[in-house]
């Protein structure tokens, strides 16, 4: 009866973004609003949804549409949800939801109306399409079409509106999950032309009927490579912290909240229980590389110094504990992989949201260049940081620690017919990283939120770890000890030759800001910048010699706005697991049928 949200869910982004196309005119002075009422519409349907579902039936798909799309070949538009998928579709509507209010104040929003804001709208809701298709997909070639969907829109996220070094982040995002995706293809249709269908439903009932175990065991592998190059699994990681660190805000949190849930997604919905027989063959292998990934992951972050650098390792182990859930093959280990996927979404969508205003304010991600003391410059900063790091670390009470914590006790006794000596290791191990984790996190708070407020070293012109929008100017004829950092807003086109000088204004102190729009601050200024513009200048701490201190404005209304929900969910799903396991675990015991 409610199927029409299934298609809704996908039409509303996908005509959004076509309006884009055929109308740029009359939609350019609506675009500060356009994508934010999409994308708040889309997420008014997933709560729908969520609140329609039914959850006495939470094994078996809802909301289904079964249509005929290329009837020669046997394929069909089949959507629907379950258990499994219908978190995953709320946490991607919300997300990106959160992204446009993001984008639609204060610093981001100046930085979002110079840098092609047209484009930018239309490859969000492209990739919102990508994303919910992928986790509403019940035929293997309609997974497979919308799974490649995402990757274009992301590649011109971080390729236009990314970093310094952007360019060739994008290209190794995209050349790493394109051969990714070939893998996986291939897997698929030896699949299909095992069993003549590619109806996910069909396959996931028949658990394996019809192909023999050698075969089950090849099209796992293949499968499973594409999957875990999205994961991303060790060794096959290596593209995601570039991304990350080169990504935008919102690149970032949609890169983690939704696209690595969509590698281990897919281990939910087809490897395991289309595949059986190779799910239990390939599964010891599959926890020893889910448990390098968590030590690798934690030993990478205690290395890192840059934050955003830092949070996209601890993505490497987190989905360690994930995928090492997925390898117990026991409704506990695989209930505690599913809890961990949206945990993760949450925690670590609101660690770059933080990372991205620790940037704005500081304008390095720098660890050891943030100077420490966040929480006596910027108290609600610093605790909302030090909020979202002891989620990630596992907390208990937090929607962090569930996840971990199952995947763990899974490893501890795995499914009949796996080595339950090597799982113990592994869950040893296991245990290892998670202690590791705490250790990288706590090591971090102390050095960004702890101590003394210090100097920044962006902000003194060193030019050894200065980026290109962050080195500091000297003007021409000006004494060198007058010199001027200039800072470029979020996204900002940098300045061509040519520019005119009087887009440089001298304050008559230290600093000045490039952009149209920038207020001057400095010894002999009297501006007060307005905080929630994102414009604050950098005010002098005169007991310090004068060094630059971050700007004075906590956390500003739209910043509060998007992070909000995020911290109510994590503390919902740490007190009550059960509201998201209740809802997982028919659906996975369904598909452990025939591995049990």
């Amino acid at each position: 009866m409610m199927a029409w949200l299934s298609v809704a869910l996908l039409a509303v982004p996908l005509l959004g973004a076509l309006l884009l196309l055929f109308a740029p005119h009359r939609l350019r002075p609506l675009l500060h609003t356009y994508g934010l009422s999409l994308s708040g519409l889309t997420l008014a349907l997933a709560v729908l949804m969520a609140a329609t579902f039914d959850y006495s039936r939470a094994a078996r798909p809802q909301f289904e549409v079964d249509q005929e799309w290329i009837p020669g070949l046997g394929l069909r538009f089949h959507l629907g949800v379950d258990g499994i998928s219908l978190p995953l579709i709320v946490l991607t509507a919300l997300l990106t939801f959160l992204c446009f209010v993001y984008l639609c104040w204060g610093a981001a929003r100046k930085g979002f109306v110079r840098a092609r804001p047209r484009a930018l709208v239309f490859t969000l809701l492209v990739l919102e399409v990508g994303m919910i298709g992928t986790f509403l997909a019940l035929d293997l070639l309609l997974f497979f079409v919308f799974f490649e969907i995402v990757l274009v829109p992301m590649y011109f996220v971080i390729g236009i509106w990314g970093g310094e070094g952007r360019r060739a982040a994008s290209v190794k995002f995209i050349l790493y999950t394109l051969l990714g995706s070939v893998v996986m293809l291939l897997g698929l249709l030896l699949v299909w032309a095992q069993t003549g269908t590619l109806d996910i439903e069909a396959l996931s009932a028949a658990h394996g009927a019809g192909m023999a175990r050698s075969v089950q065991i090849l099209a796992f592998v293949a499968i499973g490579i594409g999957l875990a190059v999205k994961t991303p699994m060790w060794p096959l990681h290596t593209w995601l912290p570039d991304a990350h660190t080169e990504a935008p805000t919102v690149g970032s949190v949609l890169l983690a909240g939704v696209l690595l849930k969509m590698g281990t997604y897919g281990f939910a919905r087809i490897a395991i229980p289309i595949l059986p027989e190779g799910a239990m063959a390939v599964a010891p292998w599959l926890g020893a590389f889910a448990v390098v990934g968590i030590i690798y992951g934690a030993l990478a972050c205690l290395a890192q110094r840059d934050l955003k650098r830092m949070i996209a390792y601890s993505s490497v182990g987190h989905m360690g504990f994930v995928l090492l859930g997925f390898a117990t093959l026991t409704p506990v280990g695989i209930n505690g992989a599913l809890f961990a996927n949206v945990a993760h979404g949450l925690i670590t969508g609101l660690l770059f949201f933080l990372a991205g205003a620790i940037k704005d304010r500081y304008h390095t991600a720098d660890i050891p260049s943030l100077g420490g003391g966040m929480l006596t410059t910027l108290p609600r900063l610093g605790s909302v940081l030090t909020f979202a790091a002891i989620a990630s670390l596992g907390l208990p009470g937090l929607a962090g620690f569930w996840g971990e914590m199952l995947a763990l006790f899974g490893a501890f006794q795995p499914a009949n017919g796996l080595p339950r000596g090597l799982f113990l290791t592994y869950m040893a191990i296991g245990g290892l990283g998670a202690v590791l984790t705490a250790a990288y996190f706590l090591v971090m708070l102390s050095r960004v939120t702890h101590g003394r407020p210090g100097t920044s070293n962006a902000f003194l012109g060193e030019q050894e770890s200065a980026t290109l929008d962050e080195r500091a100017v000297v003007p021409l004829g000006a004494p060198a000890s007058r010199s001027a950092t200039a800072t470029l807003e979020p996204y900002s086109e940098p300045l061509a030759p040519g520019t005119p000088s009087d887009r440089i204004e001298p304050s008559g102190g230290d600093h000045v800001r490039l952009g149209d729009a920038g207020p001057v601050q400095g010894r002999t200024s009297s501006h007060h910048p307005d905080p929630s513009s994102g414009d604050a200048a950098i005010p002098h701490d005169p007991g310090r010699g004068g060094a630059p201190r971050p700007a004075t404005d906590d956390i500003r209304s739209y910043e509060l706005l998007a992070w909000t929900p995020l911290v109510a969910l994590i503390l919902l799903f740490g007190l009550w697991p059960g509201l998201l396991l209740s809802l997982t675990t028919p659906a996975v015991q369904t598909l452990l049928g025939a591995v049990s």
